[in-house]
């Protein structure tokens, strides 16, 4: 399996990384050697999905904590996305902001997009994004 040099993630690989999902073992074989990017709102949607998480009753505040540190050590580039180049993106697609953003950055920056959203994956592909492939 040829291992790709350049990759956007996004917040649903990171949280099945974190919270220790059985398609872990994939994502990360996927993208040893590889340069991680992603744009900086990854941070505010992490900590969105694990209050949603915590309002769930599905995680603790120590398990975030646990997971927060994990997270401090994924080595990844966090960049700044043009704001307005992502709403038209926003707008040609009829997708959310922070979806554009993963979008915006992968074009940017020349990356395959690991995400386990199929609507951003197919958004993406639309956009000229080629997808990582994760074979389960």
């Amino acid at each position: 399996m040829e291992t790709v040099k350049k990759v956007v993630i996004d917040t649903s690989a990171i949280i099945a990384i974190l919270v220790n999902e059985p398609i872990k073992p994939i994502l990360i074989a996927r993208t040893i050697g590889a340069d991680l990017f992603a744009p900086n709102s990854v941070h505010w949607e992490i900590g969105n999905a694990f209050s949603a998480m915590l309002k769930r009753k599905r995680i603790t505040i120590t398990q975030i904590h646990q997971a927060l540190d994990a997270y401090k050590r994924i080595p990844i580039h966090f960049v700044e996305v043009d704001l307005r180049k992502a709403l038209l993106l926003s707008d040609q697609l009829n997708i959310y902001a922070y979806d554009a953003y993963i979008i915006r950055c992968a074009l940017d920056q020349g990356c395959t997009l690991l995400t386990l959203d199929n609507g951003l994956l197919q958004a993406a592909k639309i956009a000229g994004v080629i997808p990582l492939e994760i074979n389960q």
